[in-house]
């Protein structure tokens, strides 16, 4: 998941070529199929404890690589709707803003999907195994229907349960190499999995205006800052206990580099809550007092002198401290009245000024590089002769 707003040129009259094949490799989401590529390659290092195949591997990938392309391009065709609304996402090559037409036709962009889908299975089905294909097939659909269509629009949990589709990578790596799903497998689905919620809702905080806008109850549009940052705490610590359950397959010089690293991620990640219990705080509207927020006007009043601003009240009053909140009509047609709350336009999860409130991008951008590190080290003591117990 990145920022990105993927756009691409305008175009008048006839498409060319090499527009359609950039536009349709763009719908791909490239960014995020390299963040899954970044997992499943130590993956399948540490299932063949040293290299695997290269035909295994580069078939695994490139299978991988089709299988993740085919649930975003059918993700980007089914919320073309909503990614026309959202600033982040509106020049998207199915949306026509800024344009005389859309670069991409839904209908193509649909049998585009479907065909890189088919490719990914006959690939791995026919020159892997059919176990790996099948879980291939189970993300894709996972991603599709249980995320795109059951859960985004729904409910605030969306990113918690749809998140398991960007776990399956892993497993499919594992199953190329052996043939099966093993216990360090699952301790690795379970890393990306509990991973998700903070990486994702960060992103969120930022783009909270976005969500709200399109109507989708992502949690910072429906709760507080509060109740966000507690939960990406939360989800924190669910993810550094998963990474250590590896500790026994993995050894001990990855043990130490996971505690490193989760060290580093869970002070980013108390960064963000101290940061955020402080100004919800300074911004009682009462004085100073623990999880109070009022309308203040953007420029003027003390939540301008602490460079913040609020949520509104009918937010703060469907978020409890402890749970996140049910989506309601109120709540959403509220997030979108900046005069109301007082935030102002790109405000984010209650935060004014983004630039000069960095801190859930900054985690958001620290998730990166934590997962990335992390995996890399799975890498390096995967193909180390020392390093185990």
């Amino acid at each position: 998941m990145t920022p990105a707003t993927d756009a691409l040129p305008a175009f008048a009259g006839r498409r060319p070529v090499r527009v359609v094949a950039r536009s349709l490799f763009a719908l791909t989401k490239p960014r995020i199929i390299e963040l899954l590529l970044v997992t499943t390659i130590p993956t399948m290092l540490l299932a063949q404890r040293g290299l695997p195949s290269i035909r295994v591997l580069l078939v695994t990938l490139v299978a991988g690589a089709c299988a993740a392309g085919s649930a975003n391009t059918i993700n980007c065709y089914i919320d073309r709707d909503i990614d026309a609304i959202m600033r982040r996402t509106a020049r998207r090559p199915l949306n026509s803003k800024g344009r005389q037409a859309a670069v991409i036709k839904p209908a193509e962009a649909l049998v585009f999907g479907i065909v890189l889908g088919i490719v990914s299975t006959v690939l791995l089905g026919t020159l892997v195994n059919w176990l790996s294909a099948v879980l291939a097939d189970t993300a894709i659909l996972f991603y599709v229907f249980v995320y795109t269509l059951g859960l985004k629009r729904r409910t605030p949990s969306n990113i918690v349960i749809g998140g398991a589709a960007g776990c399956f990578p892993v497993l499919i790596g594992w199953s190329a190499v052996t043939g099966r799903v093993s216990l360090p497998a699952i301790v690795l689905f379970a890393v990306i999995f509990f991973w998700t919620p903070p990486h994702f809702w960060a992103l969120a905080m930022k783009f909270r205006d976005d969500y709200a806008a399109a109507k989708v109850p992502m949690l910072p549009v429906v709760a507080s800052p509060a109740v966000v940052a507690r939960k990406i705490l939360f989800y924190s610590y669910l993810m550094v206990a998963a990474t250590l359950a590896l500790a026994p397959y993995a050894g001990w010089l990855y043990t130490a580099a996971a505690l490193g690293l989760g060290g580093w991620f869970l002070l980013e990640a108390h960064r963000l809550h101290s940061r955020v219990a402080a100004m919800t705080y300074d911004a009682g509207p009462a004085g100073p007092g623990p999880h109070r927020t009022a309308p203040a006007a953007a420029g003027t009043g003390p939540a301008a002198a602490g460079n913040v601003a609020v949520a509104t009240p009918v937010l703060v009053q469907t978020a409890p401290a402890d749970t996140a909140v049910d989506v309601t009509a109120r709540g959403l047609e509220a997030s979108r009245e900046p005069a109301a709350s007082g935030v102002t336009e790109g405000a984010c999860a209650g935060l004014a000024r983004p630039s000069s409130n960095p801190a859930p991008m900054r985690l958001f951008h620290l998730s990166i590089a934590y997962l990335t590190l992390l995996f890399a080290v799975i890498a390096v003591t995967a193909l180390l002769p020392w390093g185990a117990w």
